[in-house]
């Protein structure tokens, strides 16, 4: 039974979980969409710690969950097509899809209400925040959705029009941007949603699908005709016809036909940045990126399966389709770059570029010796600025360094782990460090690399882990561990790194539970009460951070820390004192054993004195504690104590109730 439970939590977190990565929501449900989404996620950490508990869940509980379990594979399945099915259909048929998305978060909410909360092992701040996601979804039943009524009227004007002559050309225009069908990429996806459905009512699509075709068909021959005129490299628009030479020459300059060789297979378009994957196959990378990214594992040209997701530079096309189009007089494409700071076109020169193509020629060779002198290369110029950090990028060197975190070469994986370290600096490359399926390849290195590699690995993911969404999947990737482990027998800098890795982690409450789990409380005490460790700043914050949660409350109970906590209080610095306090208010909640103990060991002289002169969050953490003696020793204490205690004490109190409820990025406020 306990195992049924068990799996029955698994699929909740499993499920959420592939709800948190489908995203880019259509224009017509984007908000909605992307709000639901949102919320859902916000449930991962109750799920977390209904299964880690080791108390039962009352079966009144048990069947709320398995209505929620039901409720969020259909919300799955409405934010799937949300992001994948027709553009056209989301907009035509938006009042149905609406009454659906009203049902399957009217579910949501019911499963959700008939869980009960104080009747399960979850920390406060996880109540919470569960409270808050019922909240929203009862303010979201009474907001009317206001559809956009200039889109609506202009798909009726366009969907039940049949002669071509007298298509409004300004609607075809707005339509296509606000449906964001502008490129043959778009028209050519929106094509096989459409056909998906006619696949799922087994080739019979019916009228309302063919006048779908229809509208689809005048918007991608709008799309077309605009891109003929606007982007025909025969044409330059802005040149007058001074004699009939230059007529001639326009008149016959047509645009020349594009080798298929030389198209992408998915957006049929030259491509630009030509990479390889597993298969043998070729795309233009933006196209094959975003076929990965909606949870495709096969090749879409053969339909195998990928080995791998690792996107190699085609140099050799890259180069061909370059000397085609100086032959046919058209401007070489560029590989095309973010409008971001960091993603800006970097003032390398063309010989420093050629330089990158070259190492990155010698990366992708199979050949040990240039592979490690190429990355060594790399990790120094990536170390060396900016532009350098965008050119590498850009040339395509993430997925190849990626390759190399597994290779049995150590000195390679020490230059590749570091080189993705320093690439990571920009803050574009961390979507594409995370997009090539770094993290398990850094993970190996922290495990198994030289102590060094281990050292830039941490780093690595401390750097990674700065955007929200990768603590989730780091956490999850199995790094937490191998982190504790360099916390406790690496080196100075080692240890510095993990610390930092590990706090930022640590700040997504689901992975709390892992740190603790990892044996992290044990050696964070040892790194306090061992001298000259100079980690005390690292361990007391991550302390902080932990404590919040129950197994991390339990921990640090178990491992003695009170006389710990209260010499720092004591003796610390400013920033130290406060997360102290901050540890032993979450221990002596619900526990006066820990209360007695701070007690006798002198502890109420240094929260007066925090109190007084600590910091802002420092004084309110000691203004809690000694209000809590007070009540706790009232009838006990010596009378000249407890009038020390009341001079201190009921002052704070209210600012003391409205923190009582201390969100983790408390620690690392001001």
């Amino acid at each position: 039974m306990e195992e049924e439970n068990g799996a029955l939590i698994q699929s909740l977190i499993d499920v959420v979980n592939e709800i948190a990565w489908i995203s880019d929501f259509r224009h017509t449900v984007k908000k909605q969409y992307c709000n639901l989404s949102r919320r859902l996620k916000l449930l991962i950490p109750m799920f977390e710690e209904i299964r880690d508990s080791k108390e039962p869940v009352p079966e009144d509980t048990l069947k709320a969950l398995v209505l929620l379990k039901e409720a969020l594979e259909s919300a799955k399945k409405l934010l799937r097509f949300g992001s994948e099915g027709s553009k056209i259909f989301l907009a035509i048929e938006r009042e149905q899809i609406m009454n659906k998305f009203h049902e399957v978060t009217a579910r949501l909410e019911q499963a959700l209400e008939g869980i009960a909360y104080d009747k399960l092992d979850i920390s406060d701040e996880v109540k919470e925040q569960v409270e808050l996601v019922l909240a929203q979804f009862r303010r979201a039943k009474g907001r009317a959705d206001v559809p956009d009524s200039e889109l609506l009227d202009d798909i009726s004007a366009l969907y039940n029009t049949s002669n071509d002559s007298s298509i409004d050309q300004d609607r075809l225009r707005r339509l296509s941007e606000k449906l964001q069908l502008l490129g043959i990429s778009d028209l050519a996806q929106e094509s096989i949603a459409l056909d998906e459905m006619v696949t799922a009512t087994d080739g019979d699509p019916g009228q309302s699908i063919e006048k779908m075709a229809g509208l689809l068909k005048k918007i991608k021959d709008f799309v077309q005709t605009e891109n003929l005129e606007m982007d025909d490299p025969g044409t330059e628009k802005n040149s007058p016809a001074s004699c009939s030479g230059q007529i001639s020459n326009e008149k016959n300059n047509k645009a020349p036909i594009i080798p298929d060789d030389f198209r992408c297979p998915i957006s049929l378009e030259l491509m630009r940045d030509p990479v390889i994957v597993s298969t043998g196959q070729t795309y233009e990378r933006s196209c094959i990126e975003k076929w990965l990214e909606s949870g495709h594992g096969t090749c879409p040209k053969t339909q195998q399966k990928l080995s791998s997701t690792t996107l190699t530079p085609n140099y050799v096309l890259r180069s061909l389709i370059a000397q085609w189009c100086e032959a046919n007089g058209i401007e070489p494409p560029k590989r095309p770059t973010s409008a971001r700071p960091c993603r800006s076109s970097s003032s390398c020169s063309p010989a420093e570029r050629t330089k990158i193509d070259i190492l990155l020629c010698k990366l992708a060779s199979g050949n040990p010796e240039d592979q490690r002198s190429a990355a060594g290369e790399i990790r120094l110029l990536a170390k060396r600025n900016a532009d350098n950090r965008v050119a590498i990028a850009e040339a395509g060197a993430i997925p190849l360094l990626v390759g190399l975190l597994s290779t049995p070469d150590s000195r390679v994986q020490e230059h590749a782990v570091t080189a993705l370290l320093n690439l990571s600096i920009c803050e574009d490359n961390k979507g594409s460090i995370i997009s090539s399926g770094a993290v398990p390849g850094i993970v190996l290195v922290l495990k198994k690399g030289s102590m060094e590699a281990r050292e830039n690995a941490a780093a690595t993911l401390f750097s990674l882990s700065v955007v929200d969404e990768n603590k989730v999947r780091i956490g999850a990737s199995g790094a937490i561990p191998p982190l504790v482990t360099l916390l406790s027998e690496g080196t100075q800098r080692g240890k510095k790194d993990a610390a930092t890795a590990l706090f930022n982690l640590c700040i997504y409450q689901g992975n709390k539970g892992k740190a603790v789990r990892a044996g992290v409380v044990p050696t964070l005490m040892q790194l306090l009460t061992e001298p000259g460790t100079g980690m005390v700043d690292e361990a007391l914050a991550i302390l902080a951070i932990l404590a919040s949660h129950s197994e991390g409350k339990a921990a640090i109970g178990s491992a003695k820390a009170v006389p710990v906590l209260v010499n720092v209080i004591g003796t610390g610095s400013p920033r130290n004192r406060e997360n102290a306090a901050a540890v032993l208010v979450h221990l002596c909640s619900g526990d006066e054993q820990h209360l007695v103990e701070a007690r006798d060991l002198g502890v109420i002289s240094s929260l007066i004195d925090l109190a007084r002169s600590g910091t802002d969050r420092g004084k309110r953490k000691a203004a809690q504690l000694l209000e809590r003696m007070n009540r706790l020793f009232e009838h006990a204490a010596h009378p000249e104590e407890i009038r020390v205690l009341r001079l201190q004490a009921p002052e704070s109190r209210p600012q003391n109730q409205a923190s009582q409820s201390t969100s983790t990025t408390e620690v690392v406020g001001s």
